[in-house]
């Protein structure tokens, strides 16, 4: 019969992709949920999400689905980068997508200034808790995050500063031209995302049984 710490292994190692794809949905879920508030706010995007908005805004398809139909000629740049997709990647490239457009349809639009600037600290807030859930999965990044570090792997002399600043001010400037909302929410989040990055990554990634151990007596 089997010994109790060897019960415990199996038990440890059969919960272990639950609990992944459990904080892989909910980080995604959260992260279009966040997505969303700062769209609502109209106070100023993330830099992609110019660019998506203005997309939509010029094709008058839905923000949502922008999302997810860009994210698919980007994947394809990842095969001369030699990047390959996990599963958190596909879930990324559809959950998010879907998110936005069913809380765009439920969250009231406009309001007074205390309560889009509300909206716009929460989306900031939020999408910082999960970005830390998603990749602290690490089933793979999002499109838009795997196109940078492809980058960065294919070209070691370049830093992931200049790699992510270049795409996402061109990104920017395109979604600007478009008609993508750009404010004083873009610069909150450039400000504020890297050291809620910096925060929620360690508190949420997963570590193997032994890794833990060691973290905690270290």
């Amino acid at each position: 019969m089997p010994t109790t710490g060897n019960t415990d292994q199996v038990t440890v190692r059969f919960l272990r992709p639950i609990r992944r794809l459990t904080q892989l949905t909910a980080g995604l879920t959260l992260y279009g949920f966040s997505m969303a508030l700062m769209v609502v706010s109209g106070l100023g995007l993330t830099p992609w999400d110019v660019f998506h908005q203005g997309v939509s805004r010029a094709t008058g398809v839905s923000f949502g689905t922008v999302v997810i139909i860009t994210g698919v000629p980007i994947l394809l740049l990842w095969i001369p980068l030699r990047q390959r997709p996990g599963v958190g990647t596909i879930a990324n490239l559809v959950v998010i997508g879907l998110v936005v457009d069913g809380a765009l349809a439920v969250l009231p639009s406009g309001g007074s200034l205390p309560v889009r600037v509300t909206y716009l600290v929460a989306g900031i807030l939020l999408n910082g808790v999960a970005t830390g859930l998603y990749i602290g999965t690490r089933l793979g990044p999002g499109p838009r995050d795997g196109l940078m570090t492809g980058i960065v792997g294919r070209f070691p002399r370049l830093s992931i500063r200049l790699v992510r600043t270049t795409i996402e001010v061109a990104v920017l400037a395109v979604g600007f031209l478009l008609g993508g909302t750009v404010g004083v929410g873009t610069i909150a989040y450039a400000l504020a995302i890297g050291p809620l990055a910096q925060v929620f990554i360690p508190r949420f990634t997963l570590r193997e049984p032994g890794q833990a151990t060691l973290a905690a007596t270290a």
